[in-house]
């Protein structure tokens, strides 16, 4: 039994779903959102805080700043609530109530962008309040998960070992796209580990992080409205993009089942599964990364007007969606497994 003094010191770090009963395919789901943050942000937000104390760059009278659609937010101001640290996150209008609501508690402080930037996104009008901050108070300290090497290398440290040692044959591995931190910690370590370990990338449709034409993203977590500067395609093999209706159909899928994960997960399992059926699969083992739980996102994918308002009646009323369900229930009750 763990016996903690700090919310940082525990993370569940090797859960897996095994989701063939739910898609018909060979696919474990690594769940990363038991912590105390409610999200693999945690291990970046340590890594990069403990870094910046280590170099002195963070201090007492410090007060961090960081640009954050939601998760690196909460997992900041569960930090900084613990060691003392003043906290403010910028953010935009598309970070969900209860991630903002859950930082104040927190004693957070919150500022909400609301000006797209010039790739259609927030990032670059959040990018520009943090430097204005910095740029009029020095007791600002701003982390920068963009381009900060601590964010990639938590999950180098522990990320991807995690999944090593459960799954020493692992094939292929799905990885969400954001700032990259996650994507390339895991892609280093297993080029270094020496395996022919497949690195697929997860983008959601409208994201430039991989080139391409900017579009609506309304769903936070994965994407970005640039190239994000961590970003070494080298280590990549392949990049699946997600459109968003397809991620909120997989995360209501697995609500069906029991399993409510967030958006993020959604976008991955959803490139996996699409992935999975287009390829061979037999014989292989295939690891997606589960960013969140869903229950920060009640009032948004799983909230019946916010899904209407957006993407019209239909999205999950239609009748295939209903035969799929129909599906679901017959194959639980005799016992079969089914692609979808």
């Amino acid at each position: 039994m763990p016996v903690i003094s700090t919310p940082h010191a525990f993370n569940e770090g090797s859960l897996f779903v095994d989701l063939e009963p739910v898609f018909g395919h060979r696919l474990y789901l690594k769940c990363e959102g038991f912590n105390f943050a409610g999200s693999i942000k945690l291990k970046a937000a340590n890594e990069m805080v403990e870094s910046a104390e280590r170099d002195g760059s963070l201090t007492p009278d410090s007060i961090l700043v960081e640009s954050s659609s939601g998760n690196l937010g909460v997992a900041l101001s569960m930090i900084a609530a613990s060691k003392g640290y003043r906290f403010l996150c910028v953010t935009d209008s598309r970070c969900n109530l209860s991630t903002k609501l859950l930082m104040e508690a927190l004693g957070s402080h919150v500022h909400v962008v609301t000006d797209l930037d010039a790739n259609g996104g927030f990032l670059g009008t959040r990018l520009e309040y943090v430097r204005a901050l910095c740029a009029s108070d020095d007791r600002y300290v701003w982390l920068s998960q963009y381009t900060n090497a601590g964010n990639w290398r938590a999950h180098f440290r522990t990320t991807a070992p995690e999944i090593a040692s459960q799954f020493p044959r692992l094939d292929v591995l799905f990885v969400g796209t954001g700032t990259a931190g996650t994507l390339m910690g895991c892609a280093r370590y297993f080029r270094e580990w020496r395996r022919p370990v497949r690195i697929v990338a997860v983008d959601s449709m409208g994201s430039v992080a991989f080139g391409g034409t900017p579009g609506r993203r309304m769903i936070p977590g994965l994407g970005m409205s640039m190239r994000p500067p961590l970003l070494d395609e080298s280590y990549v093999d392949e990049v699946v993009r997600v459109e968003e209706a397809d991620t909120i159909r997989t995360c209501h899928r697995m609500a069906r089942r029991g399993f409510l994960f967030g958006g993020s997960t959604g976008t991955v399992v959803s490139a996996a599964t699409d992935w999975l059926s287009r390829h061979g699969t037999r014989g292989l083992t295939a690891v997606a990364i589960a960013p969140d739980l869903g229950e920060r996102y009640l009032d948004t994918i799983y909230q019946t007007n916010w899904l209407q308002d957006l993407y019209g009646e239909n999205l999950l009323g239609s009748a295939e969606v209903d035969n799929a369900w129909q599906e679901d229930s017959a194959s639980r009750g005799q016992g079969n497994r089914r692609s979808p």
